[in-house]
């Protein structure tokens, strides 16, 4: 991480926790938990929700889907990337005015997303809103130039739709 905002912590390496993936998964869910579970998070003003069901290893849906990547559900596969950065989802949601956070919202099906694109690090988070609540939904490393490049159009498009300027 280069030049990272001091509200953003640190990354959670595997290889401290002795190569074992047991104790890692462990770390990690006690990071997510105590961001996400044991506290009340808000994102504007609204409280932030979790999605719970269907929980796997007393594991909730969201924790899976911040650390896995997959698109069939019951295939999905740990990224130790997305482990590493486990810590990240719950800053970047409370410093979505920062600057270094580009916001925008988008439509997936019928559902209305929150993107929050830490763009120094290609770190996304992906919120889902529900009117009173919002859902974290799923956070990753975008990696591959062709969908960064997605990711900025998209932005600037959205604000240029609620600006009215080209």
């Amino acid at each position: 991480m280069t030049n990272a905002p001091n509200w953003l912590p640190p990354l959670v390496l595997f290889g401290e926790h002795g190569g074992d993936w047991d104790a890692y998964l462990n770390a990690i869910y006690a990071y997510f938990k105590q961001d996400f579970v044991d506290s009340q998070p808000v994102f504007q003003g609204r409280r932030l929700g979790l999605k719970r069901h269907p929980q796997t290893h007393g594991k909730e849906a969201t924790f899976w889907h911040m650390i896995q990547e997959g698109a069939i559900e019951e295939d999905r596969t740990p990224d130790f990337r997305r482990c590493e950065r486990i810590r990240w989802p719950r800053p970047i949601i409370e410093h979505d005015t920062d600057p270094a956070v580009k916001v925008w919202r988008n439509q997936r099906g019928r559902e209305e997303r929150v993107c929050l694109w830490f763009e120094q690090e290609n770190y996304l988070v992906i919120l889902a809103d529900r009117g009173n609540y919002v859902l974290p939904w799923t956070a990753y490393l975008v990696e591959q130039p062709h969908r960064q490049r997605k990711l900025l159009k998209e932005y600037e498009d959205y604000r240029r739709s609620r600006t009215g300027k080209g």
